[in-house]
């Protein structure tokens, strides 16, 4: 077959491919179309047309979604502020480029918890100034989490097959579980925040959220790699395996050992799911190891060290781009000035807070220094029993959306435990599948490991994913804990 004819061939499977994905998607939710989808649960900020759509179709390119920090061409990146509505980037973000080379193309961005919801500490997960609530499709009283909120419920709906969401600490993995998708949250340094509107280059990073562990996974062979403009990716192995895709092993499970975190130990549905996750890695050759976990987190220089990245890595985004705001300050001042939009439902206590840390390198120093041990914490508990990964549930099911008292105020009233916190700090991978229900709201399993492990995880979770043969799909009913 001449390489000419070949490429005719693949562009034309491909688009018929992204043809019955998207009515196959419709299919499952056939009294709504796309946009009706998008109006009901509030998942993009900006997006193309249906024409644009379809031309792009008719290439055989491939829609893929991008929360709403991340530099794309065509699209504003606007954090869901009102403030960066006019912030249109002349370059793609390295990942995005990647993802055109390899016959992509973005069908939109995603709304988000506001400034990747590191704007006050009374947010309500999933809304924004721009793109207003992005509702959990479990229950249209329910929270999606945050800050990739847009980017899980297009997966979870069908809307998308695939998406690009970011984390900090639990952005990609709490929405994950929450909303009943796979999620990879990698190694910091594994891809490239270059082109990403940041919170901390100790913990940020992007990455895949799909309705499979293979598909999350060929995405994220298409996004890693070393980007000359962010040092962090400069740390990945030499011989690490970036195929992270290829040879899914179903029996990767057996003989290995693993670490079964505590959070939802004291719960009556927590136990439920500790039980099931023991019963399928038993089943399938594995060892579920109940380990004395004494870490205390440090979560108060945790978030020190968050404030003081915070300014100066966004202070340095603002300074590349043609936008009238330079600084947090002028943020701040905006935001006052736009009160009645932007602080609708809660303040900006954390710009506030971040912008004080001017001149506080001393403590800031002290503060890295702990948060960075906490990757001696992960892998010393590995090392000490003998594990292969730590396993645990992801987060506790979805809270009601409260825009009085924000998240915290709604969790209280909710089932609440989370694994990933750790992990997220120390900048280690934690790959996210949908465990199993609770009060018909999907709960997630976490698997994390030490540094540049994602292949060994990936695999694990494949194989409990085909074990398990829990796919959720949400039925749009309304949820109320009674």
């Amino acid at each position: 077959m001449n390489n000419k004819f070949e490429s005719v061939v693949m562009n034309f499977n491909l688009y018929i491919f992204s043809f019955l994905f998207i009515f196959c998607a419709c299919q499952k939710n056939t009294q709504y179309s796309h946009d009706q989808l998008d109006s009901k649960f509030g998942v993009y900020i900006s997006k193309l047309s249906d024409q644009e759509v379809n031309d792009h179709l008719s290439n055989g390119l491939t829609p893929i979604a991008l929360k709403d920090n991340i530099d794309a061409i065509g699209f504003a990146n606007t954090a869901g502020s009102i403030a960066l509505q006019q912030n249109f980037p002349d370059k793609n973000a390295f990942l995005v480029q990647k993802l055109i080379d390899k016959g992509f193309f973005i069908r939109g961005k995603t709304n988000l918890s506001e400034w990747a919801n590191f704007r006050s500490t009374s947010s309500t997960s999933g809304w924004s100034s721009l793109g207003g609530q992005t509702v959990n499709p479990y229950g249209l009283n329910r929270n999606p989490c945050g800050s990739s909120s847009g980017s899980a419920v297009a997966v979870a709906l069908g809307m998308i097959e695939v998406a690009i969401g970011t984390e900090t600490n639990g952005s990609i993995s709490c929405p994950s579980s929450v909303n009943g998708i796979v999620g990879i949250k990698p190694t910091v340094g594994l891809v490239s925040r270059s082109g990403i509107i940041p919170i901390s280059n100790t913990q940020d990073t992007a990455g895949p959220m799909a309705l499979t562990v293979k598909k999350a996974a060929e995405i994220l062979d298409v996004i890693s790699g070393l980007d000359p403009d962010d040092p962090a990716t400069t740390k990945i192995p030499s011989d690490m395996n970036l195929s992270f895709s290829k040879n899914l092993d179903k029996n990767s499970i057996n003989g290995k050992r693993f670490g079964l975190l505590s959070a939802g130990k004291d719960d009556e549905d927590g136990k439920k799911l500790h039980s099931k996750i023991k019963k399928i890695i038993e089943s399938l050759g594995g060892e579920l190891i109940v380990f004395d976990d004494k870490r205390t987190y440090p979560g108060r220089d945790e978030f020190f060290v968050l404030l003081y990245e915070f300014r100066d890595g966004l202070e340095n985004y603002l300074g590349s781009r043609d936008l009238k705001f330079k600084t947090l300050k002028e943020l701040i001042d905006f935001n006052e000035s736009n009160k009645e939009t932007v602080q609708k439902y809660f303040d900006q206590s954390i710009f506030i807070m971040s912008d004080s840390t001017k001149g506080q390198s001393k403590e800031y120093t002290k503060s890295l220094d702990v948060v960075l041990a906490s990757r001696q914490g992960i892998d010393q508990i590995l090392i000490d029993y003998k594990l292969d990964a730590l396993v645990g549930l992801s987060r506790g099911p979805a809270w009601e959306i409260n825009h009085d008292g924000g998240d915290g105020v709604a969790i209280e009233k909710q089932k609440s435990w989370s694994s990933g916190s750790f992990a997220a700090m120390a900048g280690y991978p934690n790959v996210i599948i949908p465990l199993g229900m609770v009060d018909n709201l999907p709960v997630g399993m976490s698997f994390i490991g030490t540094a540049w492990s994602e292949k060994r995880l990936i695999d694990f979770a494949y194989a409990f994913e085909q074990a398990n043969n829990f796919l959720p799909r949400p039925k749009f009913l309304n949820t109320h804990n009674d």
